[in-house]
């Protein structure tokens, strides 16, 4: 039986396609090289989410975040752990330096906050508060006194670093 070159085509064609081989090691090797970068790039590094809206200060200052309540100020509004608690126009028209919504937010967080270790208890004290560098400095004030009234004892402010030329 003699197969025209269209058939005999047709067969080599059918007879290539089964022999598909696929080399594994250079895709094993590719996903080891990213998996290696993926971890050698994530730890290490401590940093604070920061929204676009708040505008940080700058410091030449070597300490890293440590994990703590986060108070974001931004020109309108005053949020906790990512939750809005009060509008700084509200916050700014009022006498009275404590922050009605922000304490009940931040003795909620405290009293969610369950403490293991007895040498732990001071750590639940700590709070940041990331101002925008525009912000008022009563508005601040009230912040802080809002904080110390929650019992948060220990208070930082979040800033940008400078990168020293």
């Amino acid at each position: 039986m003699k197969l025209t070159p269209l058939q005999k085509r047709a067969e080599r064609r059918s007879r290539h396609q089964n022999m598909v081989d696929m080399n594994l090691v250079s895709l094993i090797d590719v996903f080891t090289i990213l998996i290696f970068f993926l971890l050698s790039n994530s730890g290490g590094i401590e940093t604070l989410p920061s929204p676009k809206a708040v505008l940080l200060p700058e410091s030449v200052a070597e300490t890293s975040p440590r994990d703590t309540v986060v108070v974001v100020v931004s020109g309108t509004e005053i949020l906790v752990d990512g939750r809005k608690v009060a509008s700084v126009a509200d916050v700014l028209a009022q006498e009275s330096d404590l922050v009605e919504p922000l304490k009940a937010e931040l003795d909620l967080l405290q009293s969610s906050r369950q403490i293991i270790r007895s040498e732990n208890e001071g750590l639940s004290k700590r709070i940041t508060i990331m101002g925008d560098k525009e912000i008022p400095y009563r508005l601040l004030r009230k912040i802080m006194v809002t904080s110390a009234r929650a019992n948060f004892s220990d208070v930082s402010f979040a800033v940008r670093q400078r990168l020293e030329s």
